[in-house]
């Protein structure tokens, strides 16, 4: 079972492949499964600037796209050190689930876990 310092460790590990030569701010993901499987992503910046995706993102889309539908964890690393998804990926992530933990920190020893309705409280979903 992936505990959330492994998630982190991964997010960390991801971070290497971050594309952010105009603002220098990278950012890794982690995105754990129901199913126990794990999809990295990795902030891409582009010259357009609106055009910019973050590891957040990155992470789902990629499990979208590979039938993924139900989440657990997501873990979230900076150059920086802990970071906390922006409002666009709140609302993103929302979309799968109340239910979602979002773990941070500084480093693995030091982890913060968060719930995405402690983040975004209000978030919405369109009924079909």
């Amino acid at each position: 079972m992936i505990q959330d310092r492994d998630l982190y460790l991964m997010a960390k590990e991801a971070l290497k492949n971050a594309y952010a030569p105009f603002s220098k701010f990278t950012v890794g993901a982690a995105l754990l499964s129901e199913t126990g499987e794990v999809f990295t992503g990795v902030n891409v910046e582009n010259s357009s600037l609106g055009a910019t995706i973050c590891a957040e993102r990155t992470a789902f889309v990629k499990a979208v796209s590979e039938g993924k539908r139900k989440f657990s964890a997501i873990a979230v690393v900076s150059g920086e050190g802990a970071v906390l998804p922006c409002g666009i990926c709140r609302q993103f992530m929302f979309e799968f689930g109340d239910d979602l933990r979002i773990i941070t920190g500084d480093d693995a020893d030091h982890l913060k876990v968060y719930t995405i309705k402690e983040l975004l409280p209000e978030g919405f979903r369109l009924t079909t």
